[in-house]
């Protein structure tokens, strides 16, 4: 993919970077609970947070593997119990993306982490959906849900979170699957995303984070994902790299959370480079940025400061993110409009 116009001076890529319109195709909205709002929340509930205060609270987040970090991000989740905690969770993190030129957002959420707890279905998709209808009008950007299952529970249970989200189907676009991934590959959901097919829904999957290339290939050809959800571990296996260049299978890339998460412990080693210049249709995306220490913007400015990536590599990612989305055509070539008028006056 060109860029059309020459490379721009690197020492005007921040500003560049902050300047371009993008997507964000791999953000939690559970992982946007910032310290501060998890301490309002309980306070609005009436619920007692075993830390003392917010900067305690944020002095947790020294994490060791994906594991270490869900214990916690389930435990913080607790203090979402109405419709309103999470209409008022999803505008936040709608309002602060907008800040960062994002233009589109597609939003994974965990029914099950809530309705394990005896929340309603409907209080968790209509308090998400009601705040994209909401963002749209206020900040001007597009964002739809894709429901995640927790790959760590059964495959019944991910059919019973199905049947549970069928009358608030409208509100969703998709599936994901996500939560702790070594030890639960892919094929163990393969039933259940074939009906999500069946369905009409897009699929999505978390796959190669921690897990193998062989989770991917399983991903792949039996959930039949449409994205890929981080897969930095696709670089091990040559011919699961072709594939995916040849077939333009996106990946969602998480660079602060896979250096938070001791993926990449070095921000320097990342892959997102090598995954870009071998052909991939690779993206950057937040993932958990009230967990990880930064959205969208962050994960730009740092992980160029760090691999030395240039502006045909911000071109690269901005469009990709366009193009694997699941917006209309309109608007994504409206966008990608927009990203060129960026570039030339940056040029």
């Amino acid at each position: 993919m060109s860029i059309p116009h020459p490379t721009i001076a690197a020492e005007r890529l921040p500003a560049l970077l902050a300047a371009m319109p993008k997507a964000e195709l791999h953000i939690h909205i559970e992982g946007s609970l910032e310290p501060e709002m998890t301490f309002a929340l309980a306070a609005r509930n009436g619920i007692a947070l075993p830390w003392p205060s917010v900067d305690a609270l944020r002095g947790a987040y020294a994490f060791t593997d994906l594991q270490s970090f869900l214990d916690l991000y389930y435990q913080g989740a607790g203090v979402l119990q109405k419709e309103e905690d999470f209409y008022d969770l999803a505008l936040a993190y709608l309002a602060r993306a907008a800040r960062d030129n994002v233009v589109r957002a597609e939003i994974f959420f965990d029914p099950q982490t809530h309705t394990a707890r005896g929340i309603a279905m409907e209080t968790v998709v209509h308090g998400l959906s009601r705040a994209c209808r909401d963002a749209r009008e206020k900040h001007g950007i597009s964002a739809q849900l894709i429901l995640s299952f927790l790959r760590h529970l059964s495959e019944r249970e991910a059919f019973e979170t199905l049947e549970q989200a069928l009358p608030v189907r409208e509100h969703f676009i998709g599936v994901g699957l996500d939560s702790s991934e070594l030890g639960h590959p892919p094929e163990k959901f393969e039933r259940v995303f074939a009906r999500c097919r069946a369905l009409g829904l897009h699929v999505v999957a978390h796959a190669g984070e921690e897990g193998p290339p062989a989770y991917i290939w399983q991903a792949l050809d039996l959930l039949k994902a449409e994205r890929i959800d981080h897969g930095v571990q696709a670089v091990h296996d040559h011919a699961l790299m072709q594939r995916l260049a040849h077939e333009r299978i996106p990946l969602t890339v998480c660079p602060l959370s896979n250096q938070k998460l001791q993926v990449f412990p070095d921000l320097r080693r990342h892959n997102l480079k090598a995954l870009l210049d071998a052909g991939l249709v690779a993206t950057a995306n937040s993932d958990d940025p009230a967990y990880f220490g930064g959205y969208m913007n962050d994960n730009l400015t740092q992980v160029f400061a760090a691999t030395g990536m240039n502006s045909h590599h911000a071109w690269q990612l901005a469009a990709h993110g366009f193009e694997a989305s699941f917006a209309d055509a309109s608007d994504t070539s409206r966008w990608r409009d927009q990203l060129g008028e960026v570039f030339e006056r940056f040029a």
